[in-house]
């Protein structure tokens, strides 16, 4: 199911010493070190499947040690990944020095830093479109700045955030991007292992806990500092780590449980009224809730589908002679196909420590998860009669909750094309511009104004497009989020037994869709109705269901700001073409 991602190591007198002195440590022990003890489920999550607290040592297993290649002309090799060490965190090159050259018992390499240094979380810093949004979001509201930069530094730059609020300085997203600020490392390391892996189940799953509020305790230092992990560990293994890294492991089933996802992927934003001053609160994106009232709760967690098992067992330090089973495959896979491709576009200017090929395999499993598990589109009926083609359409959602999900800047549409006997186009409906935006949509042309949802289509100009439309105080579309007070539409495709009367105020549809009995948890149907002229058949009928992770409106709407973040994001997105991803498609021909 994975790409084999080609490892370059590159060892100064630096790296081989230390790999020495964890090589040495770790073979005194037979089993790579994990974390601690399992606590009860809070009554509001779904029940999880608990992991195995030990797994005994395999019979054989072949050791497949990953192969040094030269480089393709042209390849960025990545750069190498920070090493520093602070009062409350280590950076991933710390941590990648005892846990790396990881594979499963197929022999593929599952090496934690090789998968994470390409994926979204491991960019979260870099990702230049949110450098400029929050951005905006400063300019726009100056007087709330500081809750502005607190908040966007909690899952974006996690590490150095918790640093300066735990030592009382202030939050500053422009400074930490400075290569000189004292946290640059940490700040730009984005959601990296000792963030995750040091937050507490307490709250997880409850709303104390959202938009970044996962609590790490700021009171224990090294070498008492815990860090979780989902298998458990013995008093002699446990001093291992602590001799080497200065955290002490301790097991902590939570890191599988999609109350963990919660925390971060769960974003309410303040909104101001038309005087500037904070009048409420958003939901800006809340992937788990709609998860959770929907039939996934019940069968598949976020780590089912974003971290993938591993095929068997898995030595999750690279000396250790043990298995470890079930392992997630640290991949993250999500839905961001575009941004992948700017980090990859741009490795210098970013900055990237994951090499061209890390960058390809995540964006190879980025699409595969996009075109083989998150929708489905099929004719339900395709008829011709007289000078009229009419055709129905069934689109599935696969996904565990609403596709697109998350940040509001995604979308969704149907491009639904007609040709005749000669493969002219005879109707076209959805079809996109080189610069990303959508023909007939008229949020597009006009960011005052959007389209409409449709039970059914009869005009080239009308395009069914599923997405998220903001709305502030006075009723008028932005895409600012701290003026987003409501949605004025939402007609994103809900998840498999998501009901939608249910009273869920926060996921609720809206806008025309909440009035179509078609538009139910699971999908949509909507019905095409052409007028064929003088066109001769038989006629070919191509249905695509594409997908943006960044809508144009969304990306031009940021073109107007004087900022130096805005000014390079927009000059990437100029040079990167903002191609849709077709999720899904069928064709076929009728007389």
């Amino acid at each position: 199911m994975y790409s084999h991602a080609v490892i370059h190591f590159e060892f100064t007198e630096v790296y081989v010493s230390r790999l020495k002195i964890c090589t040495l440590l770790l073979l005194i022990v037979l089993t790579a070190c994990s974390a601690g003890t399992a606590t009860d489920q809070q009554e509001s999550t779904p029940a999880q499947s608990q992991k195995p607290t030990r797994t005994p040592p395999p019979t054989a297993t072949v050791y497949a040690t990953p192969t040094i290649e030269q480089l393709p002309e042209g390849a960025f090799a990545g750069l190498p990944l920070p090493e520093d060490s602070g009062e409350y965190f280590s950076t991933a090159g710390v941590c990648a020095v005892c846990h790396d050259r990881m594979v499963d018992e197929s022999g593929l390499d599952v090496s934690l830093a090789a998968y994470w240094r390409s994926t979204i979380l491991a960019n979260a810093a870099r990702d230049p479109y949110w450098q400029a949004s929050t951005a905006v979001e400063i300019i726009e509201n100056p007087e709330n700045e500081s809750s502005i930069q607190d908040l966007c530094t909690k899952c974006h730059m996690p590490m150095a955030g918790f640093t300066a609020n735990a030592e009382g300085e202030d939050i500053r997203v422009e400074g930490y991007i400075t290569a000189t600020h004292p946290l640059h490392n940490m700040a730009m390391d984005g959601v990296s292992c000792s963030l995750c892996h040091q937050v507490r189940e307490d709250g997880l799953g409850s709303a104390s806990t959202n938009s970044g509020n996962y609590y790490i305790d700021s009171e224990l230092r090294k070498p008492d500092r815990l860090i979780f992990g989902p298998f458990s560990i013995d008093d002699s293994q446990a001093d291992l780590m602590i001799n080497s890294s200065g955290f002490r492991p301790q097991q902590g089933l939570h890191l599988s449980n999609s109350t963990f996802c919660d925390t971060c992927h769960t974003l309410y934003t303040e909104y101001v009224d038309a005087s500037g001053q904070v009048a409420g609160e958003f939901p800006a994106q809340v992937p788990y809730y709609e998860w959770f009232y929907s039939d996934y709760r019940r069968t598949r967690s976020c780590q089912d589908c974003h971290m993938p098992e591993a095929q068997g067992g898995v030595k999750i330090a690279n000396t250790s002679d043990v298995l470890r089973s079930p392992f997630s495959a640290h991949v993250f896979v999500g839905g961001n196909v575009y941004m992948l491709e700017m980090l990859n576009a741009f490795p210098d200017e970013l900055a990237v420590t994951a090499s061209s090929e890390q960058f390809d395999a995540t964006i190879a499993r980025t699409l595969d998860q996009l075109q083989n598990e998150t929708a489905t589109i099929d004719f339900e009926e395709l008829r011709v009669s007289g000078i009229y083609l009419t055709a129905n359409l069934q689109i599935e959602n696969l996904a565990g909750h609403k596709f697109p999900t998350a940040f509001p800047s995604r979308r969704a549409w149907i491009h639904f094309v007609v040709r005749d006997v000669n493969g002219e186009i005879v109707f076209e409906s959805g079809a996109w511009n080189p610069d990303g935006s959508i023909v007939g949509n008229a949020n597009d042309v006009d960011a005052t104004t959007f389209e409409q949802h449709y039970d059914a289509i009869v005009q080239p100009e009308q395009v069914q497009i599923y997405e998220a439309i903001l709305q502030d105080s006075e009723k008028r579309v932005t895409t600012v989020l701290l003026e987003a007070a409501s949605y004025r539409k939402d007609n994103r495709l809900l998840p498999s037994g998501f009901e939608k009367q249910a009273p869920y105020q926060d996921i609720a549809v809206r806008g025309e869709a909440k009035e179509d009995d078609d538009f139910q948890g699971g999908g949509d149907e909507i019905q095409y109705v052409i007028d064929l002229g003088e066109n001769q058949g038989p006629f070919t009928v191509t249905v695509e269901l594409l997908y943006q992770s960044i809508g144009y409106c969304w990306a031009n709407n940021l073109s107007g700001y004087s900022d130096p973040l805005v000014e390079s994001f927009m000059g990437y997105y100029n040079k990167v073409p903002n191609t849709p991803t077709v999720i899904t498609s069928v064709s076929s021909k009728i007389e």
